[in-house]
C-alpha cells in the first residue's frame, strides 16, 4: 500500500535535512561506542569516578543521544534540540495518529501482554479470532437491533411515512441504551462522586458526547468538513449494509434521506453543546436539585417525555427505586433547555435512526472485515491513518482496558521490579516537600491560603504500581470483580456487550453505595499518571514506572527530570484552576480568601495567553486554547520547576553524580533533557486538528517549550542570555 499523504511529507523532511547525517552518522557510531563499552562493563560497571560506565548509564547515554540533534542551539529550540532525533528517526505507523515515546512504551507493554493474555485469556482470544468474526458477519449486530426497538432506516416494521411506532418510547430506549450497552445518547446520566461530599454518590444530568470528536467537526471548514463528509458516508454505507443483510429493496435515494436528517439531527444537538472553554469552570457547572425540581426545570414535552421513567428505568437495572426527592447534579442545564426545542421538530423514527446509529458506529470493531472497510475514510479523514490495528493489539488493548486488574496482575508479575514502590514514594516526599517550601517564595498568595495550601499537600494521598491485593494467591476478591461476567466462547461480539452491560451496572449499583476511598481509578498496565480531585489522590500505575521516566540503574537526574516532573505535574494538579476549587478531602469547597483568589487568576492570565499564542501549523494554523490546557499548563510548569528544585536538594545531600558517557553536559541539564525527551513525539495533520479541539493538553513541543521559557533555572542551566528564544523577558509563574 502507498504512503499517505502526511507521511510521505515526513520522509521527504528527515531525508532533505542537512542534520540527518550528522544524526545518523555521528549519534550512530557514539551509539556503538557505547554499546561496546557496555559489553566491556558488563561484568564490571562502575559509577566511581567521574564518568558512570554501568550498563544502566551506557544505555541512558545511548537513548539520550539518539534522541537528540545537538547541532540546534538549545537557547533558540529546546524541542528540537532534545528530541530532533527522535523525530528524524521515527515515522508515524500507517495505524497510528500519533506516535510518541509514550506510544512506544504501550506497544512494547501490550507485547508483554500478548504473550500473557495467550495463556491466561484464551476464551477471549479464541473469541476474538478473525475466523470467527468474520463467520458470523453481520449476524451478532442484527441480533442487537431486535433488542432496541430495530433500525427504521433498515427495517420494515416502522412506519416511516408517518416517522412512528405504536408504543415506542424515548425513555426507555434512552434507558436501554444507557444500562444495557452503557450508552448515554442525547441525555448523559451517570453516577459519580458528588462534588460537594466527596463521601457519597449522586446522580449526574449533562450535556451528551457525540458521534464526532467535537462540536467543531460539524461547523468549521477545510479537514472538518472533510471528516464530516465522510461521516454521513459511513452512515449510509452501513445503513444499506444492514438493508441488504436483511433482504430489504434497495432503496439508496430513501436511505440517503433518512440519514441526512440524522445529520441534520446531530448538528443541531452539537450546536446545542457548550464548548470546552464555556464548560471551564466547574464551579458553574454544578446544579443540585432535586428529581422534582429537574422535572419541572427542564421539561422535554416529547411525547410527554417523562424524567422519573428516564431514570428509574436506567436505576432499576441494578435494583435501585428513586423517589421524587432524589437528589441530582445537573452539569448541562444550558444544553437541557435547547434539547426541548431540538427534538420535538423530529419524528420518533429519526430519533430511533440517531440512538440506533450511535449504538452501531461503537461496534462496528467488533464486527467483519467488510465493517471495517465501510469505515475506512472515515477513519483516514479523521485520524490521517490507512490501516487498522492488528487485530491481536485490538484484543490485548480491549482486555486490558475492561479486565484491568486481571491483566495488571500479569504485567506486575512479569515485569514490575517491587522496590520501585520504596523509590517512587521517597521522590513522592521529596517533590512534595519542595512543593510545601515553594510556597513560601509566593507573593500572590495570602498566609491563610497558604496555610489551607500546606493543608492539602500534605493530605494527598498516593497509589503506587499496582493495588497489593492483585497479587495474592487464590485471590478472591479478584475473582468477585469478573463474577457477573458471562462470556461465550467464540462470541467476541456478544463478550464486548456483556463487558458493556457490567461496566454499566458496576458504576451504577454504586448509588447506595459509599465511597471506597482506597479503590484504584485505573489498572497497573498503564502508562500514564493522574490525579483525582474528589480524592485528592495521586496514581503512579506500573506502566509508567520505566524508563525513560524512572530506573534505579539510571542518574537521578534523568529519574527527577522523567518521574519526578510527572509526580510535581500530579501534585500541581490539585492546585491548578480545577482542582484548586477542592479541598483536603476531595470535596468542592472554596478555601481561598479573596486576595489569594483574584491574584490566582491573574497569575493564569499570563499562561492563558502565552500558550494561546502558540501557532500549531500541523493543525492548519490554528492557535492552541489557552483556556481548555490551562491546568495541564500550571501542571507542567509546577511540576518541572518543583522537581527540578527536588533533585538540587537531593545533590546537596548526596553529593554530585559522575556523568555520563559520551555527553558532555552537566547534570543540570541532563535533567532538562530528559523532561523534554519524554515529550517526543509527531502527529498527522488530522489527527493535530481533533487533538487542538478535544485534548486537555498542549501539543508535546509546547508542553516543553512553555515550561522552560518561563523557568529561570533552564536559562541558567544552558546559559540562554535574556531575548533569546527560550528565555523570554516575561515569564509566567502559578506555582
Amino acid at each position: 500500500m502507498g504512503k499517505s499523504e502526511s507521511q510521505m511529507d515526513i520522509v521527504e523532511k528527515s531525508t532533505k535535512s542537512g542534520k540527518k547525517s550528522w544524526s545518523f552518522v555521528t549519534i550512530g557510531l557514539s551509539v556503538l561506542l557505547l554499546l561496546m563499552t557496555c559489553a566491556v562493563v558488563a561484568l564490571y560497571g562502575t559509577n566511581s569516578g567521574s564518568i558512570c560506565t554501568t550498563p544502566g548509564c551506557v544505555t541512558a547515554a545511548a537513548r539520550i543521544l539518539q534522541n537528540m540533534d545537538p547541532t540546534t542551539e538549545p537557547c533558540t529550540d529546546f524541542y528540537q534540540y532534545a528530541c530532533g532525533g527522535w523525530l528524524n528517526r521515527h515515522v508515524i505507523p500507517e495505524t497510528s495518529s500519533r506516535y510518541s515515546i509514550f506510544d512506544i512504551l504501550r506497544d512494547e507493554l501490550e507485547i508483554i501482554l500478548k504473550v500473557n493474555q495467550k495463556q491466561d485469556f484464551t476464551f477471549i482470544s479464541s473469541s476474538s479470532s478473525s475466523g470467527f468474526i468474520e463467520q458470523r458477519d453481520s449476524l451478532p449486530l442484527l441480533e442487537v437491533l431486535a433488542m432496541v426497538g430495530d433500525w427504521p432506516v433498515a427495517s420494515a416494521d416502522w412506519n416511516i411515512t408517518k416517522g412512528n411506532k405504536p408504543n415506542w418510547s424515548m425513555e426507555e430506549k434512552l434507558s436501554t441504551l444507557n444500562s444495557r450497552f452503557n450508552k448515554r445518547v442525547f441525555i448523559d446520566m451517570f453516577v459519580w462522586n458528588d462534588d460537594r461530599d466527596s463521601s457519597r454518590h449522586i446522580i449526574y444530568i449533562d450535556q451528551p458526547s457525540l458521534g464526532m470528536p467535537s462540536r467543531d467537526y460539524y461547523f468549521n471548514g477545510g479537514n472538518y468538513q472533510r471528516v464530516r463528509e465522510a461521516y454521513l458516508q459511513f452512515m449510509i454505507t452501513i445503513a444499506k449494509m444492514i438493508r441488504e443483510d436483511k433482504n430489504m429493496a434497495k432503496d439508496d435515494n430513501f436511505v440517503q434521506e433518512e440519514m441526512a436528517k440524522v445529520m441534520k439531527l446531530e448538528t443541531e444537538i452539537a450546536n446545542a453543546t457548550a464548548s470546552p472553554e464555556e464548560r471551564h469552570d466547574v464551579t458553574l457547572l454544578y446544579n443540585k436539585m432535586t428529581l422534582r425540581e429537574l422535572r419541572e426545570k427542564f421539561a422535554l414535552n416529547v411525547s410527554e417525555f417523562n424524567w422519573t421513567l428516564f431514570i428509574q428505568g436506567i436505576m432499576s437495572s441494578v435494583n435501585v427505586q428513586i423517589h421524587l426527592d432524589e437528589e441530582v447534579v445537573v452539569y448541562g442545564a444550558p444544553y437541557l433547555q435547547e434539547l426541548k426545542a431540538i427534538i420535538s421538530n423530529y419524528s420518533a423514527s429519526t430519533i430511533q435512526n440517531y440512538l440506533v446509529w450511535r449504538l452501531v458506529t461503537d461496534r462496528v470493531s467488533s464486527l467483519s472485515r467488510r465493517f471495517k472497510d465501510a469505515r475506512a475514510h472515515y477513519r483516514k479523514a479523521l485520524y490521517g491513518t490507512t490501516l487498522e490495528e492488528a487485530r491481536w493489539r485490538e484484543c490485548v488493548s480491549y482486555v486490558n482496558n475492561n479486565m484491568e486488574n486481571a491483566v495488571g496482575a500479569l504485567y506486575v508479575r512479569e515485569t514490575f521490579a517491587g522496590e520501585s514502590k520504596r523509590m517512587v514514594r521517597d521522590l513522592i516526599d521529596k517533590i512534595r516537600e519542595v512543593f510545601i517550601e515553594t510556597l513560601d517564595e509566593l507573593q500572590w498568595m495570602d498566609e491563610t491560603s497558604k496555610e489551607k495550601a500546606r493543608e492539602k499537600a500534605m493530605a494527598i494521598k498516593e497509589q503506587i504500581g499496582y493495588p497489593d491485593y492483585i497479587l495474592e494467591d487464590q485471590n478472591e476478591k479478584l475473582d468477585q470483580e469478573y463474577a457477573n461476567l458471562n462470556f461465550s466462547e467464540h462470541k467476541y461480539f456478544e463478550n464486548s456487550l456483556e463487558n458493556l452491560r457490567a461496566g454499566a451496572q458496576k458504576s451504577l449499583k454504586k448509588l447506595r453505595e459509599r465511597v471506597d476511598q482506597d479503590i484504584w481509578i485505573i489498572g497497573a498496565a498503564v502508562v500514564n499518571a493522574f490525579y483525582s480531585p474528589n480524592r485528592n489522590q495521586i496514581v503512579f500505575p506500573a506502566g509508567i514506572l520505566q524508563p525513560p521516566f524512572f530506573s534505579k540503574h539510571q542518574p537521578q537526574a534523568l529519574n527527577f527530570g522523567g518521574i519526578g516532573m510527572v509526580i510535581g505535574h500530579e501534585i500541581t494538579h490539585g492546585f491548578d484552576d480545577n482542582g484548586r476549587n477542592f479541598d483536603k478531602d476531595g470535596n468542592m469547597f472554596d478555601w481561598w480568601s479573596n486576595f489569594s483568589a483574584m491574584h490566582f487568576k491573574d497569575q493564569s492570565r499570563c499562561m492563558v495567553y502565552q500558550y494561546g499564542n502558540y501557532t500549531w501549523e500541523l493543525a492548519g494554523g490554528q492557535n492552541v486554547s489557552g483556556i481548555s490546557t490551562l491546568g495541564e499548563n500550571i501542571a507542567d510548569n509546577g511540576g518541572v520547576r518543583q522537581a527540578y528544585k527536588a533533585y538540587l536538594k537531593w545533590l546537596e545531600r548526596e553529593g554530585k553524580e559522575p556523568k555520563l558517557p559520551g555527553l558532555d553536559l552537566t547534570h543540570k541539564q541532563l535533567f532538562f533533557l530528559n523532561f523534554a525527551q519524554v515529550w517526543c513525539g509527531s502527529y498527522r495533520p488530522e489527527y493535530a486538528s481533533q487533538s487542538i479541539k478535544t485534548d486537555v493538553h498542549s501539543p508535546l513541543k509546547y508542553r516543553v517549550m512553555g515550561s522552560l521559557q518561563n523557568f529561570e533555572a533552564f536559562s541558567e542551566a544552558f546559559h540562554c542570555k535574556k531575548g533569546t528564544a527560550m528565555h523570554p523577558v516575561e515569564k509566567c509563574r502559578v506555582w
